[in-house]
């Protein structure tokens, strides 16, 4: 008689930041803020505007922000590619439509 072992069934770690992106909005804001914060970083500008990517799709999917942005779909598609490049228009749509804005701090908060 053969035994079958039970597997966990495992997850994407895109399936799992969506989830974790859908289920908690201040994990979101925390997440994109983290990924904006380090733009000037060697491909960080293409992190951010992935993280934002994924933010969207948690939030009902890119059709449904870009609809609700103004903005085509597959012109929201390329803007939050990695070598994506979003007018500030679409960008604060898209934060908008899911719910953020943009925000500003100084750099080094000492001397703030």
């Amino acid at each position: 008689m053969k035994t079958q072992k039970s597997h966990a069934a495992s997850v994407s770690h895109e399936e799992w930041i969506l989830d974790a992106l859908r289920s908690d909005p201040e994990f979101a804001v925390e997440y994109l803020k983290q990924a904006m914060s380090e733009m000037n970083e060697p491909d960080g500008r293409g992190a951010a505007l992935v993280a934002l990517r994924q933010i969207a799709e948690s939030c009902g999917g890119i059709a449904k922000v870009a609809e609700a942005a103004g903005v085509q779909r597959e012109s929201l598609y390329r803007a939050l590619s990695p070598k994506g490049n979003p007018t500030l228009n679409t960008l604060l749509a898209v934060l908008q439509s899911v719910g953020m804005r943009l925000s500003v701090e100084p750099e080094d908060k000492a001397h703030a």
